[in-house]
């Protein structure tokens, strides 16, 4: 791969928009995929909090955790649990109880290929310590500007 500027051009580079470029690449590669399968990014997020509960999870519970996901929001989330169900692979009580099917568990078990897939595509050549590094200093970046991420 060829860098866009030299070392010492690229500490002068803005930091909102390569990580904005980041963003814009990963998540736009990660729901063109998804979409090949006939699936989208927040059906996936609620199909994983079913598939690998250690305990019954409730609706309420998946959206509430899901709708900061990328600024998502409690409508978007809503309709993407509805559509979830619509497509069988999870299920609802009259309490509002989620529950995987076994058509769920098995598109579960194919979406999670793929995204095993696309996490090795996108950490080519970027080593573990490299991934870490990024991360806290991203982190790093949200903290000093009074930012706050999903998990705030």
């Amino acid at each position: 791969m060829e860098y866009s500027h030299s070392d010492t051009d690229l500490t002068k580079q803005p930091i909102g928009y390569w990580s904005w470029a980041a963003y814009k690449a990963v998540v736009t590669r990660t729901r063109s995929a998804l979409a090949d399968i006939g699936t989208t990014q927040p059906q996936w997020w609620v199909l994983a909090q079913i598939a690998n509960a250690a305990t019954t999870k409730t609706r309420d519970d998946v959206s509430h955790l899901l709708r900061n996901y990328l600024d998502t929001g409690p409508g978007i989330m809503e309709s993407e649990i509805d559509a979830t169900i619509a497509q069988g692979w999870i299920t609802e009580d009259v309490e509002g109880r989620l529950g995987i099917t076994a058509e769920g568990r098995t598109f579960y078990d194919k979406v999670a290929a793929l995204q095993d897939e696309l996490w090795t595509e996108r950490h080519a050549g970027i080593s573990d310590e490299e991934y870490l590094t990024t991360l806290k200093v991203l982190q790093r970046f949200v903290h000093n500007t009074g930012g706050r991420a999903w998990h705030h």
